[in-house]
C-alpha cells in the first residue's frame, strides 16, 4: 500500500474510529487499581475490610504529597515519552537498545513510587488515579523535534527530574521516601550523563547546529509534567517550598551542563552558533534576575508569616 493509499484509507475509516471511540467512552467504567491490592495497610475501602483514606493517615505534609503526586504523574506518562524518544532515536542498533533500556528503568520508577504512596497511605488513591487517567490522556509530544533538540532537552530534563526527586525525598522527612527517591535520582543522573555525553560529542561534529539546539531548549524549556492537572498551581507550591524553583533550575540544572559543554569557552562556531550563544548568554542573565526576584518575594512572604506566627509554607 502506498503512502497516498494509506492516507485515503485512514480518511475513510475516520468516522468508524470516532463512532467506536464514543461507544467505548460511554461504556467504560471508572475503577481503582488499589481496590485489587491485597496489602492490609494499603486497603482504603470499607468494602474490603479497611477504611476510607483521609489526610490524617498520611505521614507526609500536604506540600510533600503534592510533590510526590507530581513526580509520580510525570513518570506515569512514560508511554508518550517512549514514543517520542523512539521516533527520534529509532529502534535499530545501539540507539534502539538504549531506548528500550531507558524505558524499562523509567517504568520501574513509577511502579516503586506508586507502591510507596499506596501502602503508606501517603495520598488519596482515588484522586491519584483520576489524575493519572487525565494526565495520560493528555499525553506528551515534542512536536517532532529534530534529534539534536531532543538530545539537548532530555539532558536538562533528566537533571531537573533527578533534583526534583531528590529534593522531594528530603522534604518529606520520611526515611522510606527519601531512600526510595534517592535510588530513583541515581537512575535519573545516569540517564542525564548518557544524554549529556551525546550533546558533547555532537558539539564536536556539528557545533553550530548543536549550539542552536541547546539555546532553543534552554529558552523553551518546560518540564514534561506540565500536562498534569493544575500543574501551574502545584509547581508554584513546590517552588515556594524550595523543592524545585528558578534558582535551582538556573544554578543546579542549566549552568552545570553549559559549563560541562564549555559553551561559553568554545571556539570554532560559525555565525549560527555565535548568534545562538549570544542569545543564550542574554537569557541566562535574565533567568538569574528572575530567580533572584523570586527568592526575594519568597523570603519576604516567609518573614511576614513568621511575624504572624504562621508556617512559611
Amino acid at each position: 500500500m502506498t503512502v497516498s493509499e494509506s492516507t485515503a484509507l485512514m480518511y475513510e475509516l475516520e468516522g468508524t474510529v470516532e463512532e467506536n471511540l464514543n461507544r467505548h467512552l460511554t461504556a467504560a467504567q471508572e475503577w481503582m487499581p488499589h481496590e485489587y491490592v491485597p496489602w492490609s495497610e494499603g486497603r482504603n475501602f470499607a468494602d474490603l475490610g479497611g477504611e476510607a483514606w483521609n489526610p490524617e493517615q498520611s505521614r507526609v505534609t500536604p506540600i510533600a504529597r503534592t510533590a510526590l503526586e507530581v513526580n509520580l504523574l510525570t513518570e506515569d506518562n512514560l508511554p508518550s515519552y517512549h514514543r517520542e524518544i523512539e521516533r527520534a532515536f529509532g529502534r535499530d542498533g545501539a540507539w534502539g537498545t538504549w531506548v528500550h533500556r531507558w524505558t524499562a528503568e523509567e517504568g520501574r520508577h513509577g511502579i516503586a513510587i506508586r507502591d510507596y504512596l499506596l501502602v503508606t497511605r501517603a495520598v488519596d488513591p482515588v484522586e491519584l488515579e483520576r489524575m493519572r487517567m487525565e494526565t495520560m490522556q493528555a499525553g506528551y509530544e515534542t512536536g517532532d523535534k529534530p534529534l539534536l533538540r531532543v538530545c539537548a532537552y532530555v539532558s536538562f530534563q533528566e537533571l531537573a527530574t533527578r533534583l526534583s526527586h531528590r529534593n522531594t525525598g528530603r522534604y518529606t522527612q520520611d526515611p522510606l521516601a527519601e531512600k526510595l527517591l534517592a535510588r530513583v535520582s541515581t537512575d535519573e543522573n545516569l540517564h542525564m550523563v548518557f544524554y549529556r555525553n551525546l550533546v558533547k560529542a555532537a558539539l564536536e561534529i556539528s557545533p553550530d547546529a548543536m549550539m542552536r539546539a541547546i539555546t532553543d531548549e534552554v529558552l523553551d524549556f518546560a518540564m514534561p509534567g506540565a500536562v498534569i492537572p493544575s500543574f501551574a498551581r502545584k509547581a508554584a507550591l513546590i517552588a515556594k517550598a524550595g523543592i524545585y524553583d528558578l534558582r535551582i533550575h538556573h544554578d543546579d540544572v542549566v549552568m552545570p551542563l553549559l559549563r560541562y559543554w564549555k559553551v561559553f569557552d568554545r571556539h570554532g562556531f560559525g555565525e549560527v552558533g555565535e548568534t545562538a550563544r549570544e542569545e543564550l548568554a542574554a537569557f541566562m542573565k535574565t533567568l538569574d534576575t528572575q530567580a533572584a526576584r523570586f527568592e526575594e518575594r519568597r523570603d519576604a512572604m516567609a518573614a511576614r508569616a513568621a511575624a504572624r506566627g504562621l508556617p512559611a509554607v
